[in-house]
């Protein structure tokens, strides 16, 4: 069973500030803003959300279609997808683009400041669902305006069931679009912040949303996450991290997870609890691509994180 990951794929220049940022923000002068921060650490990595969910369903043993658009700076991203046995037929190169640039720097409390180049993401729309043949599901995670409201409508048109993940794209849709977007899905992933814009923007509560689609999920970070469906609140815990190094990506690793669920049919305790161990492990490293894992590891770890038992369907 093939998952169709529509969305971005970005070089991601990580920066760690040691401190944080409300020290150095005044309240009172936001209107004014000239800040600049001190940032010894930098690391480049392959990111974006196509990318790293891909990533991410292959680590669990997924078998991963991403499609999205790069620009002619993609021969090292394209090596690494090659070493890891992702495809990329479905990953147009434009020659008169970069491939989008995300700059991210993160504190102590691990806030974000980011600024992000979409580059050739913006031409999303040049890829078209229908030609990526055998898909059992798909997801429309964030990627070029255009693109992600035509991939919608397209995996419509071949009934392919998917998930809506506006993330950090959701600011770009209002209220009517946004209503679209929730008839056309067949689930809907957001964290709490995307899930109170939405709310704002549509007028409907969580439940309500979740009365249009199979289930609607809200990550909350530490704090685990909430599956609305079936008319109730299904609450996953999360699952305990050895350490606290980077978040960037969480949310992608847990979307990876939770892709993976749904094409192996899990219920949604089992799928919750494998998509919050993702975003667990890859908290612990650097980077959103860094971290690795066997498939014993792994199931022994979801027993030690949750009591319970992970069903046998890894590397199927």
């Amino acid at each position: 069973m093939t998952a169709l990951i529509c969305g971005s794929f970005a070089f991601d220049t990580i920066m760690v500030f040691p401190d944080q940022f409300k020290n150095h923000i005044l309240p009172d002068k936001v209107h004014m803003l000239n800040v600049s921060f001190m940032v010894p650490d930098m690391r480049r990595e392959f990111g974006g959300c196509a990318g790293n969910i891909a990533y991410n369903l292959k680590l669990l043993g997924g078998d991963p279609v991403p499609m999205g658009t790069v620009g002619n700076d993609f021969a090292a991203y394209a090596e690494w997808m090659d070493r890891h046995g992702i495809r990329r037929n479905h990953v147009t190169m434009l020659d008169d683009a970069y491939t989008a640039q995300a700059f991210i720097t993160t504190d102590m409390d691990d806030n974000q400041i980011t600024a992000f180049h979409p580059g050739a993401m913006n031409a999303a729309h040049v890829n078209r669902v229908e030609d990526a043949k055998g898909i059992t599901l798909g997801i429309v995670s964030p990627d070029g305006r255009q693109g992600m409201i035509e991939h919608a409508a397209q995996f419509v048109d071949r009934e392919i069931p998917f998930v809506f993940d506006p993330g950090q794209g959701l600011p770009m849709f209002g209220g009517d679009e946004l209503m679209t977007f929730i008839a056309q899905a067949s689930w809907i992933s957001v964290n709490d912040y995307e899930l109170q814009l939405m709310q704002e923007r549509t007028g409907l509560s969580p439940h309500e949303i979740a009365d249009h689609v199979e289930a609607l999920i809200v990550t909350l970070g530490a704090e685990g996450s909430h599956i609305y469906t079936d008319g109730r609140r299904i609450d996953i815990p999360a699952a305990p991290a050895r350490e606290l190094t980077d978040p960037t990506g969480c949310g992608d690793a847990y979307r990876g997870g939770l892709l993976f669920g749904l094409l192996q049919g899990l219920d949604w305790e089992i799928t919750g609890r494998i998509a919050a161990l993702m975003g667990a492990i890859k908290i612990e490293h650097h980077g959103t691509q860094n971290h690795r894992f066997t498939r014993d590891t792994f199931q022994t770890r979801f027993q030690d994180s949750f009591g319970l038992e992970m069903p046998d369907v890894m590397y199927r």
